[in-house]
């Protein structure tokens, strides 16, 4: 409790020790008009569970057919792969997590550790990028919430539907956030639980069906009939999959004993979503074989369960995948919400937008600029392309995080005191780096551009708003 951290944001360019003020990490802080601070209310398995319910989607259920016609196989290996990778990115993020444990996670961390600039550029990046990925969960839920309908026998007309239960469910989650965190984090718990159980299941009779134990046996399969490379370019490919684990630290400011859980938190989260998807796509190949697998596309997984447990066990899996979008949007939306308040508590949006509902604890302006464009984006569609920027535009952050803790590291200001440390941090941190920046290589050019350009337009928006507040003596 005697140590200090930091509370401005280099507001005037100055360095992050100068602004050092003491923590509430250790107590469930009250909220306050002026404080503008958040009551600490998500334990670790709520933790777990945003961590979780955010990766869990894509990894599973679209991926499984796409992976295997690129890997074979060996496309168990490619999710290994990313898990790898999403681990030497967690570590450096759980350390700067204790250190650190504020509201807007990646943000936060770089803003101290790199200065303003690179803080505002991924912190207004992250906000949009965020929005892009809460409207493609909503748009999924909407189609998935048609196709279970549809199995069930209820027939419903084509994209008005999808859109308007995308758009129904995206303002419910947003008002439950509204209404308190602990509420958001309740449903996240129930929902990711029952997904879970659904997983579980489905992988223990497949993987007994993959051992042999039962069903019929299938024809051995060369592991990498591609080559080596294939591997790593779908690892590229599904490493979208995990990139839900930093949402874990962007919501640190609502974590009870940030020194513990928000470390087993984001660790934990990956380690679990690493498991279910190297499972679930050895027991998807053992069931069809890659080939055949492939060509099921982005419903392989609808099939594989099919092919297990009939039309029971397609409707099942279809509850799970509109179960993960669920978890996915609601989590997301918590996220935007905490991102958009860190940045306004630093002045690099207005300031009102951190300002806190003192009957319920949230932002509720932060929540309005997070739920109200995604509302915009699901009612236009198109948000395909706009999930591959907001992937791009967490790598960015993801990199820049791993540089932020050699940076905090080398300097070691006085108020750098985390309670948990990255062993081995030059090696963890500069491969977590160079293979965050080294997976922008293989999105499409598109989404490198789009990217590109927001992160452009952030740095502008810091030079012509932050510089001008400053001039006028607000900073």
């Amino acid at each position: 409790m005697g140590t200090e951290r930091p509370e401005g944001a280099n507001r005037a360019g100055e360095s992050p020790e100068t602004v050092a003020l003491p923590t509430d990490a250790d107590s469930d802080t009250a909220v306050t008009e002026e404080g503008s601070e958040l009551e600490r209310s998500i334990g670790l398995v709520g933790g777990v569970s945003i961590g979780v319910g955010t990766m869990i989607g894509a990894g599973i259920f679209v991926f499984p057919g796409l992976a295997a016609g690129e890997a074979g196989p060996a496309a168990p290996a490619s999710f290994a792969i990313g898990a790898v990778i999403a681990l030497l990115v967690a570590l450096p993020a759980s350390e700067l997590a204790t250190a650190m444990p504020k509201s807007g996670g990646g943000y936060y961390f770089i803003s101290r550790g790199l200065g303003s600039l690179p803080g505002a550029v991924v912190g207004i990046s992250i906000w949009l990028g965020l929005v892009f990925a809460t409207a493609f969960y909503l748009v999924s839920f909407g189609s998935y919430a048609a196709a279970l309908l549809a199995e069930a026998g209820v027939r419903i007309g084509g994209l008005p539907v999808v859109d308007a239960l995308a758009l129904g469910f995206g303002l419910l989650l947003t008002a439950l956030n509204l209404f308190g965190t602990e509420n958001a984090a309740k449903l996240q718990n129930y929902v990711v639980g029952l997904l879970l159980t659904i997983l579980v299941v489905f992988l223990s009779y497949g993987g007994l069906d993959a051992l042999g134990v039962f069903g019929t046996t299938s024809t051995p399969e060369t592991f990498m009939p591609f080559g080596l490379m294939p591997v790593f370019s779908t690892a590229a490919l599904v490493f979208t999959s995990y990139l839900g684990f930093a949402q874990v630290a962007t919501v640190a400011g609502d974590i009870k004993d940030p020194g513990r859980n928000l470390p087993l938190a984001m660790v934990g989260s990956v380690l679990i979503v690493a498991v279910l998807y190297v499972s679930t796509i050895f027991v998807a190949t053992s069931a069809f074989g890659s080939g055949r697998l492939s060509g099921f596309g982005e419903t392989a997984i609808v099939e594989v369960a099919r092919a297990f447990g009939g039309d029971v066990g397609a409707l099942t899996i279809l509850i799970g995948g509109l179960l993960a979008t669920v978890s996915s949007a609601n989590a997301s939306i918590l996220s935007t919400s905490r991102a958009v308040f860190a940045v306004s508590k630093d002045a690099l949006l207005p300031q009102f937008a951190s300002r806190v509902n003192l009957q319920y604890g949230t932002p509720h302006v932060a929540l309005s600029m997070a739920g109200g464009p995604v509302l915009v984006l699901v009612a236009l569609g198109e948000v395909e392309l706009l999930a591959e920027v907001a992937s791009f535009l967490h790598l960015v952050m993801y990199g820049l995080i791993c540089v932020a803790l050699i940076a905090m590291r080398r300097d070691e200001p006085e108020w750098y005191d985390p309670e948990f440390r990255v062993p081995a941090y030059p090696l963890v941190a500069g491969i977590g780096a160079l293979a965050s920046f080294g997976l922008i290589a293989f999105m499409e050019r598109e989404s490198q551009i789009i990217g590109a350009a927001i992160m452009i337009a952030a740095a502008g928006w810091y030079k012509y708003y932050a510089d001008d507040v400053r001039l006028k003596g607000v900073l």
